[in-house]
């Protein structure tokens, strides 16, 4: 009879740990973060291949082909990103990793739902490829909304049942990610139908986007099989959805309500189990300057979260989460990813190991991460070249006169208002104090012409932002005043193959060039953090700013047409309420 033959790894720890074999690595002078306890206790760790072998007293084993003193440092799990769209960064797998390794992030669950939505199953295909054997442990959430508001956009691709039981097959994916499309899984659509029954199938993960849900309709949604939420409002609808059940992937890219849930979670009796940590989106100027996982820790102390508990959800629970019993706490046959912390409260990492080995130390990679062999997706942006006319707007049946209009008021948080406008030769004139948004479809998918809004309360525009990254559907999106700006930002995309660029008196003044799937670029992490810097500036230039919601990120989400509210998309003006679209002439559809 042949009889099983456990890894050799997995021997050589053994050995190790009864002291029959040297440790690879032994660490010693160090405080174990306990996440299993919650204590702080005196510690060595013995490594052994990519496991760690042996957590033991101090001074108790000597015996490593390599021993590092850790001078007092406290040794924690390394950081699990519970929820991330790495493209969001706009870096490749691999620049992105680069960045976040040194900072203490060695796992992530990320969601190529972008890529997905510009590239369909291939863009998913890159997201794999092109995560392969880095010192990041890259788990995949199969995209399930592509689009993300089914009839009132246009992405790249479509998915549904068939396409959601193809990604589940392949080992690198985990689960089904965020069903943002909450109507459809309330409304039992058939398409969310398919894509909840290949989730069940697979005996897989299925991941939520609860943005306003509560009472009945939350507990619709959870019944549905969704197990987490992100789109965290407040302390209250943390807590509600806390007592629904599910896992709180509380998010660093909303600081505005961190504070709020902090204290709602601290006059618990516990911390829940069920809370864990994610970025969601950090763009890659933030990333490189303040750090992902680490910069969320840090705040969450800092607004009064114990930094052990915080580590914890970043960790442990996270880990439970993701049904990993291999990562997420520091003890034996546990993966050797750990971090090394110089200072608790600051969250200052000092190393960083993976998979037993020692991978970064003082913020920096020890070695460089070579290029992905995996082919490049470029050549996505599919569009002629933007007229003058295609950059005012116009109303349907009305040449001359005066016409009474919708608007989109807000930004992120937007709702429906009208303006009665002075039409001239069929286009409007845009009162003082308006801006005008522009959307063209970039697939190649249909051809819609380009639509048009004016909105309210988003200032009054100098110049023009555009870009190619644009949730969800990452079509063309341009916002500004001048038809000539609003043009020369549009057009200096659809030169550089996708992007984001700001225009001023007629010309484009700064773009960021990012011609993978037209919302990656090829450039490393401090590189494209000092582009993004100039781009910043160059915005603020030309738009009135309004924190917390009308910043220089509120441009890449107005047309989240899976949120309430009014919306502009590819398709035109969209109800996202009430799941329509709409006519710009106010009392008409």
């Amino acid at each position: 009879m042949n009889m099983p033959n456990l890894d050799e790894t997995r021997q050589r720890a053994i050995r190790a740990a009864l002291g029959q074999a040297p440790f690879d690595v032994l660490l010693v002078n160090g405080t174990v973060i306990d996440t299993a306890t919650s204590e702080l206790r005196e510690a060595d760790i013995g490594l052994a291949g990519p496991w760690i072998a042996s957590v033991h007293p101090r001074g108790t084993r000597s015996d490593a082909a390599l021993v590092e003193d850790l001078s007092g440092g406290y040794v924690a799990p390394g950081f699990i990103d519970i929820h991330v769209h790495f493209e969001s960064s706009h870096l490749t797998p691999e620049n992105y990793a680069a960045v976040v390794v040194p900072q203490g992030t060695t796992t992530i669950f990320y969601d190529p739902h972008e890529l997905a939505n510009a590239l369909g199953l291939d863009g998913v295909r890159y997201a794999i490829e092109a995560s392969r054997g880095l010192p990041l442990r890259s788990i995949c959430a199969a995209p399930s909304s592509v689009p993300s508001a089914p009839g009132l956009e246009m992405s790249g691709a479509e998915f549904g049942g068939a396409e959601m039981r193809e990604m589940l097959s392949w080992p690198e994916v985990a689960g089904v990610a965020e069903a943002m499309d909450m109507n459809g899984v309330l409304g039992l659509s058939q398409r969310m139908r398919e894509i909840l029954a290949a989730g069940f199938e697979s005996g897989k993960l299925i991941e939520g986007h609860a943005r306003g849900l509560s009472g009945a309709r939350l507990q619709a949604y959870v019944a549905a099989g969704v197990g987490s939420d992100h789109e965290l409002t407040s302390g209250e609808d943390a807590l509600e959805k806390f007592r629904a059940g599910m896992t709180v992937e509380l998010r660093g890219s909303h600081d505005y309500v961190l504070p709020a849930i902090v204290e709602a979670v601290n006059r618990l009796p516990q911390i829940p189990s069920t809370l864990t940590l994610c970025t969601d989106d950090v763009p890659p100027d933030v990333l490189v300057e303040k750090g992902g996982m680490r910069d969320l820790l840090r705040r969450l102390v800092r607004y009064g979260m114990d930094p052990v508990q915080a580590i914890r959800c970043a960790t442990l629970n996270a880990a439970h989460h993701l049904r990993r019993g291999d990562l997420g706490v520091v003890a034996p046959g546990r993966c050797g990813d750990l971090v090394v912390l110089s200072d608790l409260r600051e969250i200052a990492v000092d190393r960083v190991f993976c998979a037993g080995r020692l991978v970064a130390r003082g913020g920096r990679m020890l070695e460089p991460i070579p290029p992905s062999p995996a082919a490049r997706p470029t050549s996505t942006v599919h569009l002629a070249s933007f007229t003058i006319d295609d950059c005012r707007v116009s109303v349907p049946g009305v040449g001359s006169g005066r016409a009474k209009i919708r608007t989109i008021k807000g930004a992120r948080f937007s709702s429906w208002s009208e303006l009665e406008v002075e039409v001239r030769n069929g286009y409007v004139e845009v009162p003082a104090g308006c801006a005008v948004m522009l959307v063209r479809h970039r697939h190649g998918r249909h051809s819609a012409p380009v639509q048009q809004a004016v909105l309210e309360d988003w200032g009054e525009p100098r110049g023009a932002v555009a870009t190619t990254y644009s949730h969800d559907s990452h079509n063309l999106v341009v916002i500004g005043r001048s038809p000539e700006d609003m043009q020369a930002a549009a057009n200096a995309l659809i030169a550089s193959g996708g992007g984001i660029a700001v225009a001023r008196d007629g010309r484009p003044v700064k773009v960021v060039a990012m011609p993978i799937a037209g919302m990656l670029s090829d450039q490393p992490g401090e590189l494209l953090a000092q582009a993004y810097r100039e781009l910043r500036a160059a915005a603020d230039q030309v738009m009135q700013w309004k924190p917390p919601y009308r910043t220089f990120k509120a441009i890449e989400g107005t047309a989240l047409a899976c949120n309430a509210g009014p919306h502009l998309t590819d398709l035109g003006l969209i109800d996202g309420t009430l799941g329509e679209i709409v006519g710009i002439l106010a009392g008409k559809t």
